[in-house]
């Protein structure tokens, strides 16, 4: 799989995704996490009327989740004056729980809501996400064993046939008899990272989500959602075998006892038997 293909504007992104929407002001100084954040924890406070206000917000976040250039289809702008700040993209300590990890290694903390891309000297780049309403339904050890843009979905006929479904995708079957192509409309979004483990697909994702208001919530039917800006930064960091490890959420089930969760973009046809809500075909290589 190629990279995004995304555009920067203004100030060059390549630095800014070198350490994510942070960094150092000075070695040994101030953290610019500590100072981004803080801008935009004041310029939240200060849109408690307006809810528009980002004249407080360092300009960098509104250009890390701002419009995304050089896709398909547009990408809007994450509102960040309306958002928790803890759940922007940043460089943060690496916590305990991570800290034994190599860097490299993705660690998802569904309890927290947070995902973490184990950095060198004792760093990760943090990120927020919105999981299950259960808290995601597995922990253990996985790995990247593909990626996709723009993903195909193929929600299976139990899903079609539920009244909520119905209503949100009226004659989905008809309209989309080979899968609903990868669009703003898809729920997978912009990007799908597949997890697989022990050679066999979990049938669990780290995807996108358009919904900005899902992360850092437990909203989602059973995988891992990403802001569109978010995911697309994590897609192109890591590459395909990649090890991801899911710590232990409420309500989780061991690995090795999984079939098939809530809602999975699987590649190709769906197990006999699994009751997914979304796959995706592969891709077109």
């Amino acid at each position: 799989m190629g990279t995004s293909g995304r555009k920067a504007t203004g100030a060059s992104l390549d630095k800014m995704r070198d350490v994510g929407v942070t960094g150092s002001l000075a070695r040994g100084g101030v953290s610019r996490r500590a100072v981004l954040v803080g801008l935009l924890m004041a310029g939240v406070a200060g849109c408690a009327t307006s809810g528009s206000d980002v004249s407080n917000i360092d300009p960098l976040i509104l250009q890390t989740y701002g419009p995304v250039q050089g896709e398909p289809f547009k990408i809007p702008a994450i509102p960040v004056a309306k958002v928790d700040p803890q759940y922007l993209r940043q460089t943060v300590p690496t916590p305990a729980t991570v800290a034994s990890q190599a860097p490299g290694t993705v660690v998802v903390d569904p309890a927290n809501k947070f995902l973490y891309l184990v950095q060198a000297d004792g760093r990760s780049l943090r990120y927020g996400i919105g999981v299950g309403k259960a808290g995601f339904a597995w922990a253990g050890e996985a790995e990247i064993h593909d990626k996709q843009h723009w993903p195909k979905w193929f929600p299976p006929a139990e899903m079609q046939a539920r009244e909520t479904f119905q209503k949100l995708y009226p004659d989905f079957a008809q309209k989309y008899p080979n899968g609903m192509d990868g669009s703003p409309k898809n729920p997978l979004g912009s990007r799908a990272l597949y997890l697989w483990a022990n050679n066999k697909d979990t049938l669990y994702r780290i995807h996108a989500t358009s919904d900005w208001t899902s992360i850092g919530n437990a909203v989602s039917s059973g995988c891992i959602r990403m802001w569109n800006q978010d995911v697309m930064d994590l897609y192109d960091r890591v590459e395909v075998g990649t090890k991801v490890v899911v710590l232990q959420g409420p309500g989780y089930t061991p690995l090795e006892q999984i079939t098939a969760p809530a809602v999975a973009t699987a590649p190709g046809t769906p197990p006999a038997g699994t009751s997914t809500v979304a796959y995706a075909a592969p891709a077109v290589q």
